[in-house]
């Protein structure tokens, strides 16, 4: 089963991928493997909910995370969409166990599932992990992610929705803002140890996402984006 829907999905991705990435290469991953989550992890924390709801005691399994922002980033000065592509664990191990809780014990053969699978198409994002206002998280993600500096000011504040209400419920808040050449500061990639490939699309390409029957290895964030975008800026 993993073989043959790895399989499948490879092909999606490398067709979007041509059309939409330009074939450059993100980084090179040499090996992958799963072990169990550690107790004190960084970055997630799961529990289970006990309630009673109309006489009923119900539980339900929850995984809590850090909210987060994400921006639409447009360049006015080329009228491209500025999207990152980065390898999302989380992306290639749902592709590799495809709908099971499967976690692999082995070392995964990256013959038979590269690490491209991972890839994802997405608007610049962050974490709220740090004391400060949700603008100046976004200002922050766009110049380290994209390389602009845009001041916290001039984000526009969308919406704000849930993520993953089944099993999780990070409260995700969306900006928009607009950025020309002069404002390039950077070739931007993020920081540390972070991957992180720059990608502009046009209006056209960007249309691709959403049309019907379109596949995108990215996740819901991607193509509520771009339909605000084209909705209400073109």
């Amino acid at each position: 089963m993993l073989k043959s829907f790895a399989a499948l999905a490879l092909r999606r991705f490398r067709s979007s991928d041509a059309v939409n990435c330009h074939g450059q290469q993100l980084s090179q991953i040499t090996k992958i493997w799963f072990t169990p989550l550690p107790k004190d992890s960084k970055w997630i924390a799961p529990c289970q909910m006990h309630y009673v709801e109309n006489g009923k005691e119900k539980s339900r399994d929850i995984v809590k995370l850090y909210d987060g922002v994400l921006v639409v980033v447009y360049n006015i000065s080329r009228k491209k969409l500025v999207y990152v592509r980065q390898f999302r664990p989380a992306v290639y191990h749902g592709i590799l166990a495809g709908n099971t809780l499967e976690i692999p014990k082995e070392e995964v053969d990256l013959m038979r599932f590269p690490p491209e699978l991972g890839v994802t198409l997405e608007p610049c994002a962050g974490v709220v992990d740090k004391t400060k206002s949700l603008a100046d998280i976004a200002s922050e993600e766009v110049r380290e992610e994209c390389g602009y500096n845009v001041p916290a000011d001039k984000m526009e504040r969308i919406f704000e929705f849930r993520s993953g209400v089944g099993a999780s419920s990070a409260a995700l808040t969306f900006f928009y803002c607009e950025v020309c050449d002069q404002q390039k500061v950077s070739d931007g990639g993020g920081t540390g140890d972070e991957a992180i490939q720059v990608v502009e699309l046009s209006i056209d390409e960007a249309k691709t996402l959403v049309q019907k029957g379109a596949t995108l290895n990215g996740g819901p964030g991607t193509i509520i984006g771009t339909l605000w975008f084209l909705c209400n800026k073109i």
